[in-house]
């Protein structure tokens, strides 16, 4: 958590570290990533046979090694608007016999020659867990169960035995399933009512979780401020004993809630993640409001949020139906880094985040046929990952703010816009890892940073030249820059930067 006191620019800021403080544990499923039959994300991105850069399954070995290095712990499959049009039974068995289908959510044409066993497969070579979205489109509740049984089931059961006869004898066990994708919004086929949607999502709950009852089931959500929010909440979220539930167990375990954020100005886009923040604490009180109006007990799991889309994303730039391949500024690495300052500073309510998407589409990793970029908002991704793991420590900051105009415009008068952007953590071993982004374009920052122990302080920067310079012109313009500080005096932010400081307590 971090505390803020806003100063006129002309004081020296200072940012508080307090180690010993630990406010909330970070969920390493923060990280996740999301892989959509989507442009170029699963074929000639992750998927590429006859390529010399291919194993013999077909996967992208280049892009298998980068994403190892962001140890990744989940990985959200198909979809994302795809999924409601799919079907999984497509997907399996000889691929020669497997039907291509027409594709109407990015409107192409899906082979199915990747489908549930490839995936699996990919995610044990990544060393990741699986997480699939059910069909809520044109999907049957007799469809979902087949697929959960395929993956999981040990019993002599058809789609139990078919896993087998495809190949795999030992069941995948996956573990996290999604009960549909953006069902609220007008381009989904099958668009449902937050009614509709509720009395639906209940009972497929308590046929899956009388399947399997390990399954860890999660809500379709909006983007955790709206009235759909609120309604499925209170609808689903109930207790293990109810008139709603045949089973002892808790059917909803986490809510979804998405967010893209853009902006062609550079300090409205590099503060709109700010809207995330409130997004979340807006979903963390409707979670509690279900919680005490439908008298759930103290005793059952409280259900944190899901956040399975996030990202910089203008869709009128990047079309969604002509791949959605950005290409990302330096500006957009610093907004990926105080998105991912969000998570660490809601640590208590965020069980896991998947950023949209691991490759090609939207992505901070992109791929040619002879090999691959790590994009600008790569490096903040791997910074985090890398580092901010442990517990969410106390914080506080004293600086100027930014006064401007806002992407969205609420968030002038819902929240503050420092000028320097802060989340800290420490782990298991005692490291102390302190994120600031200094959104300023222009400004250098010389601040007090109080609570470093020590005259060896570890630094990871991220800045370029001005905030418009991008990777994807054959440079490495953006990346990490690595160097030592002695703890003493004032540390100087560079202007439009992400620094990492990092120190034993």
């Amino acid at each position: 958590m971090t505390s803020f006191t806003k100063i006129p620019d002309t004081e020296v800021p200072t940012i508080s570290v307090h180690s010993s403080r630990r406010i909330s544990p970070i969920n390493p499923n923060i990280y996740s990533g999301f892989t959509e039959h989507m442009g170029r994300c699963i074929y000639g991105g992750i998927y590429d046979p006859g390529n010399p850069l291919s194993d013999e399954n077909g996967f992208r070995k280049d892009v298998l090694e980068a994403l190892k290095e962001l140890d990744i712990p989940v990985v959200r499959y198909p979809g994302g608007n795809f999924v409601a049009t799919y079907h999984w039974l497509d997907g399996v068995g000889p691929k020669d016999q497997r039907p291509a289908r027409p594709e109407l959510a990015w409107l192409g044409t899906e082979t199915n020659e990747f489908g549930t066993d490839e995936f699996l497969q990919w995610c044990e070579a990544l060393g990741t867990e699986p997480y699939f979205a059910f069909n809520f489109g044109t999907g049957t509740l007799d469809e979902a169960l087949g697929w959960v049984d395929y993956c999981n089931g040990t019993k002599n059961t058809y789609y139990a035995n078919l896993r087998r006869k495809n190949g795999r004898e030992e069941p995948y066990n996956v573990k996290y399933w999604a009960l549909g994708n953006e069902v609220w919004g007008p381009w989904q086929v099958e668009q449902m009512t937050k009614e509709a949607y509720a009395a639906k999502a209940t009972q497929w709950a308590k046929a899956l979780k009388l399947l399997d009852p390990s399954l860890i089931l999660i809500l379709c959500g909006q983007d955790g401020t709206s009235s759909w929010d609120y309604y499925t909440l209170k609808q689903c979220v109930q207790p293990r004993v109810s008139p709603l539930s045949s089973t002892q167990h808790t059917l909803i375990d986490m809510h979804s809630i998405h967010l893209y954020t853009a902006s062609s100005s550079h300090l409205p886009n590099v503060t709109a993640p700010l809207a995330a923040e409130r997004a979340i604490e807006i979903t963390s009180s409707l979670i509690d409001l279900a919680l005490v109006e439908n008298g759930v007990p103290p005793d059952q799991p409280r259900p944190t949020i899901c956040f399975d889309e996030w990202n910089v994303w203008d869709p009128l730039r990047a079309e969604g139906s002509k791949g959605a391949e950005e290409t990302y500024t330096l500006s957009d690495a610093l907004a990926v880094g105080v998105w991912l300052n969000v998570f660490i500073r809601k640590s208590k309510d965020v069980g896991m985040a998947n950023i949209a998407q691991s490759v090609n589409v939207i992505s901070p990793l992109m791929t040619t046929k002879d090999g691959i970029t790590k994009q600008t908002t790569w490096w903040p991704l791997w910074l985090f990952s890398r580092f901010m793991r442990g517990w969410t420590i106390a914080t506080h900051v004293s600086s100027g703010t930014y006064d401007g105009e806002t992407q969205p415009k609420w968030i002038r008068g819902i929240k503050d816009t420092p000028w320097l952007d802060v989340s800290a953590s420490v782990n298991e071993e005692g490291w102390v890892s302190l994120a600031v982004v200094n959104i300023h374009e222009d400004k250098d920052m010389e601040v007090k940073v109080e609570g470093v122990v020590g005259n060896d302080v570890k630094v990871y920067t991220v800045t370029g030249k001005d905030v418009t310079v991008t990777n994807m012109k054959g440079e490495q313009a953006v990346s990490v820059q690595e160097s030592v500080w002695d703890g003493q005096g004032l540390y100087t932010f560079p202007k439009h930067s992400l620094t990492l400081l990092r120190w034993k307590a």
